[in-house]
């Protein structure tokens, strides 16, 4: 009986957690739904991109690689064991950013986190395709090779076959687009947002360890060469790094509300001003209140007056 009251009582706490959560994240997103939408697009343009290289792509003996040499080849029937490590990684990635609505603790936003990597990941896939449309190396997987039915790809018939990308298989048995390794650009945006944003360090000293055996099973699976890999690592990391110089420092939310320093003034505020001074840093960012309510996620604090204090979020 007590075990059933408990749960009720968490499932009913969850409940409206999560849906306090969905307005503020829902005010977030009638602001910034063009850029997610942007970026969105953008990743249907990559992979249509990726297809259209296929096409030009000329099978060819597998070219010496260093990474080839040192690593052995875990065949076709172990090829499985990479994509694995890459789903547990994004997949891990994508439920962590929206841990805000089930935990109380919480340092992100989910839509303004989600406009930031949609902009690495454009900018790193855009400097992608202009490089594997430069230039079209023979491909070292299995199904790119000489003999491989899937390594060259006829003209295509009509306009839907180019924009359906000949899903899924488009998808799966790709060829041509080489540098820089996809799998890696995800990897290594997932890997660093979280280093940025995230709170475990375990996690974050466990996401590089991964990302490097992901770097190591992506060659020994020959999916990629050695030199697609090497790009990728610091590419995205320069990416990442220019891109964050570009944006506005994102909120934090465990330094988020903002109370005076006087006992007598902090008894004065009531709960709804304190809300309403988050949303309006949140709707609009620009204004000169939220430029001293605004702490970044960083964790570098700058505070104009000297007569307020940042406290942590009270969600």
């Amino acid at each position: 009986m007590k075990m059933s009251l408990y749960i009720g009582r968490e499932a009913s706490k969850l409940w409206k957690r999560a849906s306090a959560e969905a307005v503020t994240e829902g005010i977030l997103l009638a602001d910034n739904w063009k850029y997610l939408l942007a970026g969105i697009f953008c990743q249907y343009l990559h992979g249509l991109a990726a297809h259209g290289v296929h096409y030009l792509h000329r099978p060819g003996p597998t070219l010496q690689d260093t990474g080839f040499f040192l690593l052995p080849e875990l065949g076709l029937e172990r090829a499985y064991v990479s994509e694995t490590l890459f789903t547990f990684i994004f997949v891990s990635f994508i439920l962590w950013t929206f841990h805000p609505f089930i935990f109380k603790n919480k340092k992100i936003y989910t839509v303004l986190l989600w406009c930031r990597v949609l902009a690495y990941l454009v900018v790193c896939q855009a400097l992608r395709v202009v490089t594997f449309y430069s230039t079209q190396l023979p491909g070292p997987n299995y199904h790119c090779r000489e003999g491989s039915p899937s390594a060259r790809l006829p003209p295509p018939k009509d306009a839907i076959e180019i924009i359906t990308i000949n899903f899924p298989d488009g998808l799966v048995h790709g060829c041509g687009d080489l540098i820089f390794s996809s799998h890696m650009i995800f990897t290594l945006v997932s890997v660093i947002t979280y280093y940025r944003y995230g709170t475990i360090r375990f996690i974050k000293q466990l996401g590089w360890v991964l990302a490097v055996i992901q770097s190591l099973l992506i060659i020994a699976s020959r999916k990629h060469y050695s030199v697609d890999v090497v790009v990728a690592w610091y590419t995205v990391n320069l990416v990442v790094f220019f891109v964050e110089k570009k944006l506005p420092e994102m909120p934090d939310r465990m330094a988020m509300t903002m109370l005076p320093l006087s006992t007598k003034d902090k008894d004065s505020w009531s709960k709804e001003e304190s809300h309403k001074l988050s949303m309006s840093a949140l709707v609009d960012p620009s204004s000169d209140r939220n430029q001293r309510l605004r702490s970044p996620a960083n964790g570098k604090t700058t505070m104009e007056d000297g007569n307020a204090l940042l406290i942590a979020d009270s969600q």
